[in-house]
């Protein structure tokens, strides 16, 4: 009962203690998640040490989530809410990078390592029991798949197979129901962006579809029948330059992105192409905006092909929907954010134009996605590597147990609140069946 008796702030305090107790041991899960990086729904020896490290906790767990997911919950002294903490298992493909897999080319040129490492140091500062039998509700951790919306072709073949619906991590969770009993959600990724400070709040980010693209020509002998064959690399290059000349048609305010990449351009140099393959993103700041470019993207795919009498196969693939973080929800991490760091040491950026599926979580319930210093370099690049850990592992980790226990101490009341204040974009019911009424799948052929 005397635990129960502790104000917020004597709970922080123990929290943070613990954190700084097992700091090593954090930043070690971050460095052996480095040295093993694993893409999207391939991350099987990440999602073993997560499992090992809660093995080793004694605390029940359930694992092969969305393929590789894994969850705990600890429940707390008195019944409320669901808060869930989330970590990201995956990395991107970066042959150049430093810490890169020799054999896949896998590299953790986001970090995503430490956001694992952070969940668990939340962990083991929350799961204390004079601290959680003070908290109302339960607290899931989570660690997610397929954040990086890379290898689609891959991750297609795995939903042809039915073994996902879903091509990222979080919408595939969704599907599968483990974010059915949440109230609120939160996570932390890392920034080298030194404008943005040690810690940043962040307001909205751009959704994203995907696009994969296959241009269907004629073969022929290039140099002795080229006027035999049907060229589809020429089509997708007319494509190409179709999708750029809509550029000055996309509005400044929607913040639209399309960036589009042939992989595959021919069979053979002696070859008229005769299948050629593109991949895209269309980003933009709301649906609509998506959806007016997916249009003139798919305008463009025709053109090309017209042009030249090929045939284009169009697949349009639901992405992620745009971030829309709940301004209270972060107001609560602010305040811990601000007493780590100092106000002074607090950034904010109002829009950004890169994709996550925590905006999928973000349409559903009260969830926000800030922001913690201590990389350097282009974030997807070579150059992205964790500088500070002390900053971008174990200060991400307090502040996460700190806002926690402001949202679910105290009869959980501030989650109450919020929860309470918050209007869903959509139910669970009506995303599922807006994310399945994007994906289509099309052939245009010259008649």
């Amino acid at each position: 009962m005397a635990s129960q008796m502790l104000s917020k702030e004597e709970l922080k305090e123990k929290a943070s203690d613990e954190i700084d107790s097992r700091a090593d041991e954090i930043v070690a899960i971050a460095k052996a998640i480095l040295k093993n990086p694993e893409p999207g729904f391939r991350e099987i020896k990440t999602a073993q040490l997560v499992a090992g490290k809660l093995a080793e906790l004694g605390i029940p767990f359930r694992a092969g989530l969305a393929v590789t997911g894994v969850r705990v919950d600890l429940v707390g002294g008195t019944a409320g809410p669901a808060l869930a903490i989330l970590g990201e298992l995956d990395s991107l493909i970066v042959n150049q990078h430093p810490h890169a897999d020799p054999v896949t080319g896998a590299a953790h040129a986001c970090g995503h390592h430490c956001q694992i490492a952070m969940m668990f140091g939340a962990l083991y500062a929350l799961n204390q029991p004079d601290v959680l039998s003070a908290l109302s509700g339960r607290l899931i951790f989570m660690a997610v798949p397929a954040e990086e919306y890379i290898e689609i072709e891959f991750r297609d073949s795995l939903r042809r197979a039915g073994k996902i619906d879903f091509l990222g991590g979080k919408p595939e969770l969704i599907n599968v129901g483990e974010f059915d009993d949440i109230n609120l959600a939160m996570m932390l990724h890392t920034t080298s962006n030194p404008a943005e400070k040690q810690l940043c709040i962040s307001g909205t980010n751009n959704g994203t579809i995907a696009k994969k693209i296959q241009f269907i020509g004629k073969g022929s002998h290039a140099g002795g029948a080229p006027h035999l064959g049907i060229n589809a690399l020429n089509a997708a290059t007319l494509a190409l330059s179709a999708i750029h000349f809509n550029r000055e048609t996309f509005r400044d305010e929607d913040t639209v992105r399309v960036h589009p990449i042939i992989t595959k351009g021919g069979e053979a140099v002696s070859a008229v192409p005769s299948d050629v393959r593109m991949e895209t993103f269309v980003r933009g700041r709301t649906m609509d905006a998506i959806m007016d470019a997916n249009k003139k993207v798919d305008r463009a795919l025709r053109a090309g092909a017209m042009a030249v009498g090929a045939s284009v196969n169009i697949q349009t693939i639901p992405g992620y929907m745009p971030l829309d973080q709940d301004k209270n929800l972060s107001e609560v991490f602010q305040a811990n954010a601000e007493s780590l760091v100092g106000t002074d040491n607090v950034g904010y950026v109002a829009h950004r134009t890169g994709s996550t599926d925590m905006g999928d979580i973000s349409q559903l319930m009260p969830a926000i996605h800030p922001y913690v210093g201590g990389a350097s370099g282009l974030g997807h690049g070579a150059d992205y590597v964790i500088e500070d850990y002390g900053l971008a592992v174990i200060t991400a980790a307090k502040v996460l147990a700190g806002t926690a226990i402001d949202l679910m101490a105290d009869g959980a009341n501030s989650a109450g609140k919020i929860i309470a204040g918050h209007r869903p974009n959509m139910t669970i019911a009506e995303y599922l069946k807006s994310m399945r009424e994007i994906a289509s799948d099309e052939t245009y052929k010259d008649e």
